[in-house]
């Protein structure tokens, strides 16, 4: 991943030498390269906030380790060259960094600048995208519940590293709404905040230390969840949306083919934020103390939960 990484950049960076359009340009190319990734992992983020409708009662907590599997769709693993940023490209269809076999070249369609065409990296051929966290609620006065997830700072081999941290609000609404408030169901509005951090390193074989680049994902979301207890059975539904914003920043200078250039003018890219509309159904199953839960989104990126723990009223 990190090779792809600083191919990438290793293709646009020298834009930076002509003009600031130019790169500009190499920014929405990297975008159709990468964003994928963030929106992958975004849809990671906005799953596996609840196994119910019910929030925990006053004291009442729960602890659970969940898997949020993302399935990569087809038309996140390409994208066409020509069609990035309205035509200031000239090429065809070519791996996403999660799409499959080797990069087809790029040509910048701007005769004034000597820019030479050069090959996109290949995919990493990412089928689905694992995201486990470690989640914690508990119950608040007026039927409300307070949610924390987190991942401590991990090794991706020596890629670089990541970590999470989220905060969330589940909140009763059948208690303001007289007479509806007597059916036998639980329905609640439930949202959610996710921060992943990423650090990872570009390899540069002519820096004494390589450089770095952060992936950082935001994601939010905002659901309708109805639920009803069968006795140690909870099927749930969840009507939602959700929004992801992806930054990818680097750090440094790079030397690329012996050149120094300074990529101060890409050092951050902000990509477009990806807003959808979801729904999911799952169930939670209780032993006792010990409560299993699985569910399925169907969204653009359709995402498999898988969760464990114990929870207390």
């Amino acid at each position: 991943m990190k090779k792809n990484l600083f191919t990438i950049f290793a293709i646009f960076t020298g834009l930076s030498s002509f003009s600031q359009t130019a790169t500009e340009d190499g920014k929405s190319l990297i975008e159709a390269y990468i964003g994928p990734l963030g929106n992958s992992l975004g849809a990671a983020l906005n799953n596996g906030w609840y196994n119910t409708a019910k929030p925990h009662s006053l004291g009442g907590f729960d602890v659970t380790i969940t898997a949020n599997i993302v399935m990569v769709p087809a038309n996140a693993k390409t994208f066409n060259i020509s069609e990035s940023n309205g035509g200031t490209f000239s090429g065809g269809e070519t791996p996403t960094i999660l799409g499959n076999g080797d990069g087809v070249s790029a040509s910048y369609n701007a005769p004034t600048l000597l820019a030479t065409p050069s090959d996109m990296p290949k995919g990493l051929n990412i089928p689905i995208i694992p995201l486990p966290m470690l989640q914690a609620g508990v119950g608040l006065i007026k039927g409300t519940e307070l949610d924390f997830r987190y991942m401590p700072e991990l090794p991706i081999g020596d890629a670089g590293k990541v970590g999470l941290f989220g905060i969330g609000l589940k909140h009763d609404i059948l208690q303001w709404l007289p007479i509806v408030d007597k059916i036998p169901i639980d329905l609640s509005i439930q949202a959610g905040y996710t921060k992943l951090s990423s650090e990872i390193k570009l390899i540069d074989p002519t820096a004494t230390i390589s450089p770095q680049a952060n992936l950082d994902v935001s994601a939010t979301t905002v659901n309708l969840i109805l639920s009803k207890k069968l006795l140690m059975f909870t099927p749930y539904l969840g009507l939602g949306y959700n929004s992801t914003k992806t930054t990818f920043n680097v750090e440094g200078n790079y030397n690329v083919a012996g050149l120094p250039i300074d990529v101060s003018d890409l050092t951050k890219i902000d990509f477009e934020s990806k807003n959808n509309f979801r729904a999911n159904i799952g169930f939670r199953f209780n032993i006792a103390v010990l409560a299993l839960q699985a569910n399925y989104t169907f969204s653009e990126y359709p995402t498999a939960t898988l969760g464990a723990g114990i929870s207390l009223r």
